[in-house]
């Protein structure tokens, strides 16, 4: 199965960090692609682990040496991409690449992997259901909930038609079970 690549992208707070989580849990030859990342560590992420935490200055040099496969400036100074270097290791281990990624960083990835992806769009319910999860994260001030916000209303426009498949994440269990059936026909394909 080497060679594949499961991309699951969503505004933030919408669920995709647990689905990810959920799949990983029920096969041993998938493994988490680690973003990079020029934000600082939220609660207990732990670098390597969450992400690979590197300075916006490291990041400006990647990009320069040619690093990524794909990177984006979410906001000023604040960096996520995928290292060339993580896609090798993974399957180099011969493992399914899963991708938790933002809505731009998911549809530059299937440009890049191509039939060689699958990729999943996670939505909320409403804007209102995700103002409340972001809410109850406990993670972020009132100003970046309301930025927050503001994205993900602009990347849900941008998103749609441009993944292969769109997940409402509305109830948790039917939520993992449509994500189980979609990634098992993809690999099964």
């Amino acid at each position: 199965m080497s060679g594949k690549v499961i991309i699951f992208s969503a505004p933030s707070g919408a669920g995709k960090s647990t689905v990810v989580n959920h799949l990983l849990g029920l096969h041993p030859e998938f493994e988490f692609s680690v973003s990079a990342t020029s934000r600082p560590p939220r609660g207990t992420e732990q670098d390597g682990v969450e992400y690979y935490f590197i300075s916006a200055r490291k990041f400006r040099s990647l990009i320069r040496k040619d690093a990524f496969v794909e990177y984006e400036e979410v906001y000023h100074d604040r960096f996520y991409g995928t290292l060339k270097s993580e896609v090798e290791r993974i399957w180099g281990n011969g493992h399914v690449i899963v991708f938790d990624v933002d809505v731009k960083g998911g549809v530059n990835l299937k440009k890049y992997f191509g039939d060689a992806a699958l990729s999943v769009l996670i939505v909320p319910p409403s804007m209102e259901v995700l103002e409340s999860r972001l809410r109850g994260r406990g993670t972020d001030s009132e100003e970046a909930i309301l930025e927050r916000l503001a994205k993900a209303a602009s990347e849900l426009e941008f998103a749609r038609g441009k993944f292969d498949f769109e997940l409402v994440n509305d109830k948790l269990e039917d939520t993992f079970r449509i994500a189980e059936e979609t990634v098992n026909a993809f690999l099964c394909g």
